[in-house]
């Protein structure tokens, strides 16, 4: 069984008994850490695909040690100006061994999805109504903010005047 987990900001594919070298973890050696950020899980031929995470899926880990990378030298330099900048730099890794791999992720009831679709269509009716007002001219929008009866019009900008016309 395999998972591609999201891992420090970075992706990794990660198999049970692993050993795998990522960014500085917090934590001390020896301390178990778990990743939520589960995004594939795959066994033989089945593969589970999270959008963009499995739900409920993780990844445990054990830290081994902590350690730096190998120095990479970074050289600046711009021609016919006498600019050269030398620096070396050495990443600050953390080498952890996978231990589990869990991916009881189930999928989402089509009950709560269609809870969360009721909102964002009225999102939508609202942002209509905000598009046709930022499409308009300030022109257009001061002589509609006359027949609404706002005030202070004449220095208003065009935010201010779909701001105010909104309310």
């Amino acid at each position: 069984m395999y998972a591609i987990v999201e891992i420090a900001g970075q992706q990794f594919k990660v198999a049970k008994d692993q050993k795998v070298f990522v960014h500085r973890l917090p934590g001390g050696e020896g301390d178990k850490v778990s990743f939520d950020k589960v995004l594939l899980t795959g066994d033989g031929d089945s593969i589970n695909l999270g959008a963009p995470a499995i739900d409920g899926a993780l990844v445990g880990a054990k830290i081994t040690r902590h350690l730096k990378g190998d120095k990479v030298i970074v050289f600046k330099k711009k021609r016919r100006k006498g600019y050269r900048v030398k620096n070396g730099h050495r990443q600050a890794l953390t080498e952890i061994v996978i231990e589990s791999i869990d991916a009881s992720g189930a999928k989402k009831s089509s009950k709560t999805e269609a809870k969360k679709a009721a909102p964002k269509a009225e999102d939508k009716k609202e942002s209509n109504n905000s598009e046709d007002l930022s499409s308009m001219t300030v022109a257009q929008l001061k002589d509609l903010a006359k027949s609404k009866g706002i005030e202070g019009i004449s220095s208003m900008k065009k935010a201010d005047l779909i701001a105010a016309l909104q309310k």
